[in-house]
């Protein structure tokens, strides 16, 4: 926990809010500083941390509602996460984010006590990467615990503090400190998620685009063709540099719609991903137009690639990093590394047309996928090529009174 210089008194305001704003996250965004209206005094103003502040009201919740966002979270490397919290609910939303797949590589641990339990633990056993720390204490009870736990700590660890008072003047205080974040509730997973994310960034390549990965339920239902026009209208319409990446290997259709004859494809980088820089991607991708960069796939048969699962998600991260949306068109098969890259994805979009193997198909990627993402947004399903004359189907109104059926 490094230390800033302290901040003097009259740098900051003594005015606090009640700790349940409706949007706390908010609250955290430094103010302008207000013209002074008199001028300012010779001494410095003291403000009392003593002052009466609200105790956190136990019957307020800790989490909201889910938060959509604009994807693009990154996955937090392998990090040890410690947790000392004060209230239940605060130990059950770690829980939720522990089981999160953003956590990556990451370990969590959970511990009740807040403070005192963390600088009990700091005596005993090595500095973590992260403490997560919940306290319900005043502003001086707060920052005097602060200080004892910094006496255990290496200066390279990252603190965040749950606290109970939305207060600039305690923030300060803490950052001064050398506290990393500090956040008040009501929130939910993903702030923290994100929250954490943006403490370990990485400041050399900081920025990872939204992967959108499209899958059919079953071959010849149309997600290549739906997966091609959505690049294209997020690069044409929307106006958004995009990528999109065909990894059905063998039989591919982006450079045929595209009218491209590239002589590289993403099997060049895939056999070599340790080669797979930015650089080395830049110069295999194909321009489609100003804003639309294609990754083809061999459309071959003529060789059998045996490529491991790693290297599919090492070339997907490494695009991912250079373009603010990409749009993966995945193959209908079913393997380890499809479900990790479905997984990974910040948005799925699942393409089925109305026949019963389809649907069947189509219900069991959204079951497993809801149950692998439970913070994200839920795959999207699109019944394609509906009413199609002379072809039998099943009604799409029977499928909405089914799936009420099914919610109830």
């Amino acid at each position: 926990m490094p230390k800033e210089n302290p901040l003097l008194e009259s740098d900051f305001e003594s005015d606090f809010e009640d700790v349940f704003a409706d949007d706390p996250m908010a609250d955290l965004v430094l103010p302008r500083e207000e013209q002074a209206t008199v001028p300012a005094q010779d001494s410095p103003v003291i403000v009392d941390l003593e002052t009466p502040q609200r105790e956190l009201e136990h019957d307020q919740p800790i989490f909201t509602a889910m938060d959509d966002g604009v994807g693009g979270d990154a996955v937090l490397p392998a990090i040890s996460i410690q947790v000392f919290y004060e209230r239940d609910e605060t130990r059950l939303l770690m829980e939720v984010c522990e089981r999160d797949r953003r956590m990556g590589r990451a370990t969590l641990q959970s511990h009740a006590g807040g403070i005192p339990a963390a600088i009990d633990y700091m005596r005993q056993n090595p500095t973590p990467n992260l403490l997560v720390i919940e306290s319900t204490a005043r502003s001086a009870q707060l920052l005097s615990e602060i200080d004892r736990l910094a006496e255990h700590c290496d200066e390279t660890v990252k603190v965040m503090v749950i606290g109970a008072i939305n207060d600039i003047a305690l923030y300060r205080q803490l950052v001064a400190r050398g506290v990393s974040e500090y956040m008040v509730p009501p929130f939910q997973p993903l702030q923290i998620l994100r929250t954490i994310s943006g403490l370990f960034a990485d400041p050399d390549a900081p920025f990872v685009g939204k992967q959108i990965s499209v899958v059919g339920a079953k071959g010849g239902v149309g997600a290549s063709t739906i997966a091609h026009n959505l690049a294209w209208a997020l690069a044409e319409t929307t106006k958004v540099n995009t990528t999109l990446v065909d990894l059905d290997l063998s039989f591919g259709t982006t450079a045929l719609d595209f009218n491209q004859e590239p002589t590289q494809t993403v099997a060049d980088a895939l056999l070599q991903p340790e080669r797979a820089d930015d650089a080395v991607i830049e110069r295999l991708l194909a321009k489609a137009s100003d804003r639309l960069s294609l990754f083809t796939a061999p459309a071959s048969i003529g060789q059998i690639m045996d490529i491991p699962d790693e290297s599919y998600l090492s070339v997907i991260e490494v695009v991912r990093r250079n373009v603010p949306y990409l749009v993966l068109d995945l193959p209908h098969v079913w393997s380890r590394w499809v479900q990790r890259t479905l997984v990974a994805s910040d948005e799925v979009i699942i393409v089925c047309q109305p026949d019963l193997a389809s649907l069947r198909n189509g219900k069991n990627y959204i079951d497993q996928l809801k149950a692998a993402r439970p913070n994200d947004t839920p795959p999207r399903l699109i019944i394609n090529m509906s009413g199609v004359p002379k072809r039998p189907e099943i009604p799409v109104k029977d499928l909405v009174l089914q799936s009420v059926w099914n919610l109830r």
